[in-house]
């Protein structure tokens, strides 16, 4: 490590608040934990490769039984020593951390097979793994060279995403596997990555139910109104112009828990019976009333 990582690091943890740097390292540990058990438990026993250089790793393993996380781990290094310079040195520093931890444990883990059913194995080897890779994520880290590689390509070709890239990536080990392992644990693999890819989303985002309710009703004062007193839910108006009438009302806006949209749709059908009304995810609502910021994580 040079004199300017040094610094940076100094700089990074001087700055940052205790709390938050013992959050994000317990977020990497954790998911580097469950992430790495999902290989001996499910996708390893199952030859699941569920792309990126650990499912390379594990059709090596098939090949010639070499170790996975090892693999990994020599796939990964040098990646980093070429692409580090494409991100964050904070970033790549906790990076490293988490591909080190991730992949020895892969190895070390005493865990044995769950389960040698292939479709059960692809289920919950993608959910644990996803979980693990969702919470190292939120610690701001990653566990591949791959994503520093794909940057520095796309800052040389723009025009090719980071995630276009990666999705090559995946689709090229996933073609491996089909032609190393064959075409049912391919498909196999291609089922793991989708499942392991909203568990991640789902794990940023956040597991709440919350419902962000947006109203257009000539009533909006007196649904306000009821809204803030029935509900105890702060609402916010927001401007808008109809497209066809040209007339300028506010679009009502508040954020509830599941179980109040009931509440919300009866003051609204109450109020005004022409009302329009859609209702959407808010996957994390933070602030007043729900989850405290200084809470978060």
């Amino acid at each position: 490590m040079n004199l300017r990582i040094h610094k940076d690091l100094a700089e990074h943890f001087r700055h940052t608040g205790k709390r938050e740097i013992v959050t994000s390292y317990l977020h990497i540990l954790l998911g580097c934990l469950l992430g790495a058990a999902a290989y001996p438990a499910f996708l390893i026993p199952n030859n699941i490769a569920p792309g990126g250089l650990t499912g390379v790793a594990t059709i090596l393993n098939y090949l010639f039984h070499w170790p996975v996380g090892t693999v990994s781990l020599l796939l990964n290094v040098p990646l980093f020593i070429i692409g580090y310079r494409s991100m964050g040195r904070i970033f790549a520093f906790r990076s490293l951390i988490a591909t080190l931890l991730f992949s020895v444990l892969i190895d070390v883990l005493p865990i044995r097979p769950v389960s040698e059913d292939p479709l059960l194995g692809t289920l919950f080897g993608g959910v644990v793994l996803g979980v693990g890779l969702g919470l190292i994520l939120r610690g701001g880290a990653t566990t591949g060279g791959t994503d520093m590689i794909a940057r520095m390509v796309h800052r040389r070709l723009s025009f090719i995403s980071v995630g276009m890239f990666l999705f090559a990536i995946d689709c090229l080990v996933v073609l491996g596997a089909a032609v190393a392992i064959g075409t049912e644990q391919a498909l196999y693999a291609f089922i793991c990555i989708y499942v392991c890819s909203r568990v991640i989303d789902a794990v940023m985002m956040g597991f709440g139910s919350n419902k962000a309710c947006f109203i257009m009703s000539a009533r909006w004062e007196s649904i306000t109104s009821r809204l803030m007193d029935e509900i105890g839910r702060g609402v916010t108006h927001l401007d808008a112009r109809g497209a066809y009438s040209g007339r300028q009302q506010p679009v009502v806006l508040c954020v509830a828990a599941r179980q109040e949209v009931m509440a919300v749709k009866r003051i609204v059908r109450e109020e005004d019976e022409k009302a329009f009304l859609f209702i959407t995810e808010a996957h994390e609502a933070l602030g007043e009333g729900f989850t405290r910021l200084d809470k978060e994580d």
